[in-house]
């Protein structure tokens, strides 16, 4: 996983509640899509909000923000509460990042779908409803020719107007992104504390260590 420590470009306001994991990546996308082969790892981009995206035909819908010029390139999406709810598809959070998305900042979100963003390179960002709508106005006024930046060390949000708005982000989130490490490279780096606390807690309770598994 890359390091992720500025994500710059335009942010598309997408001002829906309840946005679930179906809507995301769709189990069965649009008739254009039916045909594509894939792998389930490498689901097409294409099918991103394919719901939303397309009507029945396969035609794009325009007034979806992520068909729009200037949103097409979009880097960032700013939503509504319960952002990624449903199933724990991680697909969804797959193709978000293989469409080029690295932060989406909404009110809430759904915990798996939460966690998977992390895991995968992308940032959840958590601000209140004035303060995002205040943000979707100013997306929508630029129309994706001005951009936002997110900034991971600061954990900062600059409108194009130059607003900064700080967000909460746990600090071993935030080591995680800024390094480009999983959950699993996070343990293995304090290997060593674990191996002290293996020592410890043998001489401490020795009879733990003694116990042998039963067979079933």
């Amino acid at each position: 996983m890359e390091p992720l420590l500025e994500i710059r470009g335009p942010a598309a306001p997408l001002p829906l509640d309840d946005i679930n994991t179906d809507m995301i990546a769709p189990t069965r996308p649009r008739a254009h899509l039916a045909n594509t082969k894939i792998s389930e790892r490498e689901f097409d981009a294409a099918a991103l909000f394919a719901p939303l995206r397309f009507d029945a035909s396969g035609a794009e819908n325009p007034s979806f923000v992520l068909n729009q010029p200037g949103f097409r390139a979009a880097k960032i999406i700013l939503s509504g509460r319960n952002f990624g709810c449903g199933s724990s598809r991680e697909q969804a959070v797959w193709l978000l990042a293989d469409f080029g998305i690295r932060c989406i900042i909404a009110q809430s979100y759904g915990g798996i779908f939460y966690d998977s963003c992390f895991k995968n390179g992308i940032l959840p960002v958590i601000l209140p409803a004035n303060t995002i709508g205040e943000l979707m106005q100013e997306a929508a006024d630029g129309g994706g020719e001005q951009f936002f930046t997110v900034n991971v060390a600061e954990r900062s949000v600059v409108s194009p107007s130059g607003k900064a708005i700080k967000f909460d982000l746990p600090e071993f989130r935030r080591a995680a992104l800024l390094s480009g490490v999983d959950d699993i490279d996070m343990t293995l780096r304090r290997s060593n504390e674990i191996s002290a606390f293996v020592d410890r807690d043998r001489t401490a309770r020795p009879w733990i260590y003694l116990a042998k598994p039963q067979r079933a």
